[in-house]
């Protein structure tokens, strides 16, 4: 029997743990607490939802976090009452952020406690004000079947709002009277004898944002005089901006980047925190070096378009917005959620779609569109295609040498039309930028930072997912992840970009997982070495490559590095760990990685299980000028 008679409490939360299970939840993460024992109690019992407990409420909130990252799917988090539940705030900004589905209930004193000092009592109502999605705070526990109908419905309500219409985080606050162990009360168990379970939970079946959650195609993909898509048909200069991106369905989400693409002959822009990258065989206009052409401005001049097509979010790079803000295109925002993707406030149009559903939508309209004379696809009326995983052609190793090198400021002696020129100007610019990087960094024999995530694109086993640390690792990765074959899955927290939980989050992301690895910077990882606690209810494995250049390497890239005091002290931040004590402390398993060919062996096979530390000691401040000096020069001669 799944619901506990055994009082009112008991009854209640197994009603409510019971609920959710039916509707697809599989985890939930616990942190420890009296007032939520009652809650405890019922999902520990449920031997359908794999219960993980917590010490630290910081910690657990972002290893619930990154478990929905990977699953696509709500995890529950629960905590007692009192500030137990302040310390789940930055998890929840983040989930809103970045739009991951997560539960919140936090237990509660009842009313007559509150504001009389009876202890552990806050204002726990809508105390994350309006980053959940929804919030409620449930009656006092009842035992009555009205009350338990209200308690189901309430519950199946606050599951749907975490994933739709978009996915985010949903508080429920939960006040217990005593008691709030599982006494018998015999006013209660007889209850049981009344209950139908069967009948109580009927219709209750899992809920998932899949497809058919898509919205359709909106109204400016349709009809009118002249639809959005011949537009763009007609627009010889045009891009596509492939931003920050964790798609559950990553290889479908690159192929309909790619369909669109090939079919309106645009390039594509992929950040590095993009699975694009990593599905490169499927899209023969991959451009990886943008942010390195565009600080060539003449040749940014020669780069600008009419129109760019941005999905998700904007990639991070400062160079790519500030050409965007100056150029001023047409620019068109493919998401399904209601969020805001534009910090620029530009020329936008929102288009409340998924990238899937636009690939879709275009092979259906392109078979019903006369040949266009410019930049067309002909006269091409066969069906539209219905799989498009497979409409773009793998590209090919010797595909690229059939563009001829780049001469200074111009194509060199390519025979193109007009409507081909733009796209062969960003590819050519790519073929050569790229050959200079790779020259560039595989000729550096020394611990230096930006070559670690030019290597990790080239030597991770298959279907990796990495979790990337914010500050300077992300945009290490923007400037110099390699596009790759590999399928590699990106994970980040760059809803509000901090550095809060990174050890856990990735941790979650590792949890019943490939074997996993993080990318992380000293600070990051020290900001949240609780993580190391999860460690024994850990499962799978999670390598942890840390750069300890002693501080913050961001701020080495920042105007404030001039300024020293207060620099070094209050900006850099050295805290002179030692991270072997450290790992001790937690069994960790620790080595420092002293040259290039020990990093690859350590990484080309993944253990199964565990947690290990592979420290690479750097000069921050070298590292630093290398990137000063070198990250204008790549494209510099072109």
């Amino acid at each position: 029997m799944p619901i506990d008679f055994r009082n009112t409490n008991t009854v209640w939360a197994s009603v409510l743990a019971e609920t959710l299970q039916r509707l697809g939840l599989t985890t939930a993460v616990i942190c420890p607490g009296s007032r939520s024992a009652p809650l405890t109690i019922a999902f520990a019992q449920n031997k359908k939802i794999e219960t993980i407990p917590i010490l630290d409420e910081r910690s657990g909130s972002f290893f619930a976090l990154g478990i929905a990252k990977k699953s696509y799917l709500p995890t529950a988090l629960i905590c007692t009452s009192g500030t137990a539940a302040a310390n789940f705030y930055p998890a929840i900004i983040e989930a809103r952020e970045s739009r991951i589905p997560l539960l919140i209930l936090t237990a509660d004193r009842p009313p007559e406690l509150r504001d009389c000092h009876a202890g552990q009592a806050i204002d726990q109502v809508k105390i994350y004000g309006n980053y959940p999605n929804w919030q409620a705070e449930l009656a006092i526990p009842s035992a009555s079947r009205g009350m338990l109908d209200y308690l189901r419905q309430t519950i199946v309500y606050a599951w749907e709002r975490s994933q739709f219409p978009t996915p985010g985080p949903v508080h429920i606050n939960i006040p217990f009277r005593d008691p709030l162990i599982p006494v018998p009360d015999i006013a209660v168990e007889a209850l049981e004898t009344e209950f139908n379970p069967e009948d109580f939970f009927a219709g209750l079946e899992p809920i998932f944002a899949g497809e058919s959650s898509t919205p359709p195609s909106p109204p400016l993909l349709r009809g009118g005089e002249e639809s959005t898509m011949q537009q763009w048909q007609k627009c010889s200069k045009g891009i596509i901006i492939a931003g920050v991106a964790q798609p559950e369905f990553a290889e479908k989400y690159c192929s309909a980047i790619a369909l669109i693409s090939k079919s309106l002959n645009w390039p594509v822009l992929a950040e590095g925190l993009s699975p694009v990258r990593n599905y490169a065989q499927l899209n023969a206009y991959l451009i990886s070096t943008y942010d390195l052409m565009l600080r060539n401005r003449e040749l940014a001049d020669k780069l600008t378009p009419e129109i760019a097509i941005q999905i998700g979010d904007l990639p991070t790079s400062k160079e790519l917005r500030k050409w965007l803000d100056k150029t001023q295109p047409k620019r068109y925002i493919i998401d399904p959620s209601h969020h805001n993707f534009d910090p620029l406030h530009g020329k936008t149009i929102h288009l409340r779609t998924s990238v899937e559903n636009l690939a879709t939508n275009l092979a259906t309209i392109l078979t019903l569109v006369p040949p266009l004379i410019k930049g067309g696809l002909g006269g091409d009326r066969s069906p539209a295609p219905t799989n498009i995983s497979h409409q773009i052609p793998p590209l090919t190793n010797g595909e690229s040498t059939l563009v001829p090198p780049l001469n200074k400021g111009g194509l060199g002696g390519v025979q193109t039309s007009p409507s081909n020129e733009y796209l062969q100007l960003w590819r050519n610019t790519e073929i050569q930028v790229r050959q200079t990087i790779d020259q560039k960094i595989s000729a550096i024999n020394n611990i230096i930072e930006p070559k670690v995530s030019w290597l990790l694109s080239q030597i991770l086993p298959p279907a990796t997912p990495i979790f990337i640390a914010n500050s300077m690792p992300v945009r290490d990765v923007e400037f110099f992840w390699k596009p790759n074959h590999l399928e590699i899955k990106p994970f980040v927290n760059r809803g509000a970009n901090g550095i809060d939980g990174t050890l856990s989050t990735a941790l979650g992301v590792a949890h019943r997982n490939q074997s996993s690895i993080m990318l992380t910077g000293d600070l990051t990882l020290l900001h949240d070495t609780n993580g190391f606690l999860i460690k024994n209810k850990f499962v799978g494995h999670l390598t942890i490559i840390l750069i300890n250049n002693n501080g913050g390497g961001i701020f080495e890239m920042l105007p404030v590095a001039k300024f020293d005091p207060p620099f070094e002290e209050f900006f850099a931040t050295p805290q002179q760990i030692n991270f072997a004590q450290l790992c001790a402390t937690y069994g960790v398993e620790h080595e420092i990685i002293d040259d290039w060919e020990q990093f690859k062996q350590k990484l080309s096979f993944l253990p199964n299980s565990g947690i290990r530390v592979l420290e690479l000691q750097t000069d921050r401040r070298a590292d630093a000028k290398w990137r000063q000096d070198n990250l204008s020069k790549f494209a510099k001669d072109l």
